[in-house]
């Protein structure tokens, strides 16, 4: 297997690590004994200029993710995939000849949980490459505007967290996503004007941000939005699939969890609406091709995505699920894992660059990441990070279901930005 290296970097994908060396563990990573900030700031003994989360030894990023909650298996595929990225990283040097560490927080998907987290690690870390849940995020944005500026890179696609220079979304945001996702169901289903789409979506910022973008491609294309809001502790879809099926709708749009969508595409095989059904990122896990829905997912269901699936034998992926695999051998192969370690590249990326011009301090990595404006590791769309009011790409790639492909999706249309999303207005 190749490397990719950059002399004085850490490795955009690395080879699996050699056999005897022990896995990063989620509890060896979960924590410390002291209550440091993680830095004294100043200027490093090379000369760096420094501040939280950096001593002259290390670089100390932070994760808050869920692993006991409703995302439980996300946040351990892109958990491990970051703990990878670190093994990898430190074996080829570190960065700045520094080592890294990743000190990891469980929130179980709780916004008290989510935001204690935040509280306790933001004094100790440089940068959090991973923040699971959007509402969660959107907590703390004004503090860390304001006073903690400190980069993170969520697992999280809400446009309400556009316009900050420290918080950058990799991919597009739910509503530019969810306009490639209707406008790909025209072009390839034939929709036209007077026909009608359903959309089923969860309350609160995914749902309402992925609704916005629904009802701004119907309306451009003369299509009417038949909508069906429920709670993510809804799991049964019968009523909403019914009541869309009384509309006579063409098509379904799923921004909600894995557990709806299969419910969306099997009660909706059931009852003979034989429609196509798209859903977001966040709307399918590998497990649902194991429920009695699988049938009808593999005939009807698509998912719009910001990158490669980890199934996809293209650019770096291949590589990393080689080196994931042979880290992780009982863990799921899901996108999960494509999404962490990417997320962590980007941020490394940043820190390298931020070495490079002599400043590791918060505001210097930040200002690095902005330089970051056509960055691509071989994961999916080319991201660029230079406009906090814009998403890093406005491409999706389109995905469909393959029980024989690892992760369980496999490329259906190459990334593209729609002539809809590319004219989205953003206020």
């Amino acid at each position: 297997m190749s490397i990719r290296h950059r002399p004085g970097r850490g490795p955009a994908v690395a080879a699996p690590a050699a056999a005897g060396v022990l896995a990063l563990s989620l509890t060896a990573c979960s924590g410390k004994a002291d209550d440091s900030d993680g830095g004294s700031g100043g200027e490093g003994g090379d000369g760096v200029a420094t501040d939280i989360g950096v001593t002259d030894d290390t670089i100390t990023l932070g994760a808050l993710t869920d692993m006991t909650g409703p995302y439980a298996t996300l946040g351990a595929s892109v958990t491990q995939a970051q703990q990878l990225w670190v093994k990898q990283t430190n074996e080829a040097g570190g960065i700045c000849d520094r080592r890294i560490e990743l000190e990891v927080r469980d929130h179980a998907y709780d916004a008290e949980q989510a935001v204690s987290a935040y509280t306790e690690l933001t004094p100790r870390v440089l940068a959090f490459p991973q923040f699971i849940g959007s509402p969660y995020v959107v907590a703390v944005k004004d503090r860390v505007d304001g006073q903690d500026h400190v980069l993170i890179t969520p697992q999280a696609w809400s446009a309400s967290l556009l316009g900050s220079e420290y918080i950058h979304m990799v991919g597009p945001t739910y509503d530019i996503e969810t306009v490639n996702a209707v406008s790909y169901l025209a072009e390839e289903y034939g929709l036209s004007e007077g026909d009608s789409i359903g959309h089923v979506f969860f309350e609160g910022d995914y749902g309402e941000n992925a609704l916005e973008g629904s009802r701004y491609a119907a309306g451009e294309l003369g299509l009417t939005v038949e909508e069906q809001r429920i709670r993510p502790t809804d799991e049964d879809m019968t009523a909403q699939v019914t009541a869309l099926a009384r509309e006579g709708v063409s098509a379904i749009v799923v921004s909600a969890g894995p557990r709806q969508a299969a419910s969306v595409a099997g009660v909706a095989a059931a009852s003979g609406l034989e429609v196509p059904i798209i859903g977001n990122n966040s709307a399918f896990a590998p497990q649902i091709l194991e429920t009695d829905a699988a049938p009808a997912l593999l005939a009807s269901y698509h998912v719009a995505s910001p990158g490669l699936p980890i199934g996809a034998d293209e650019g770096a992926v291949p590589d990393l699920a080689e080196a994931y695999t042979a880290e992780y051998p009982d863990a799921l192969l899901d996108n999960g894992v494509v999404a962490g370690y990417n997320s962590i590249s980007l941020v490394g990326r940043a820190i390298e660059t931020a070495c490079e011009a002599g400043d590791l301090t918060r505001q210097g990595v930040a200002d690095a990441m902005a330089t970051l404006t056509a960055e691509d590791d071989g994961f999916g769309a080319v991201h660029d990070f230079s406009d906090p009011a814009n998403p890093s790409t406005l491409a999706s790639y389109i995905l469909r279901p393959d029980e024989s492909a690892p992760g369980g999706l496999v490329v259906e249309r190459e990334a593209a930005a729609s002539d809809l999303a590319q004219s989205f207005p953003r206020e």
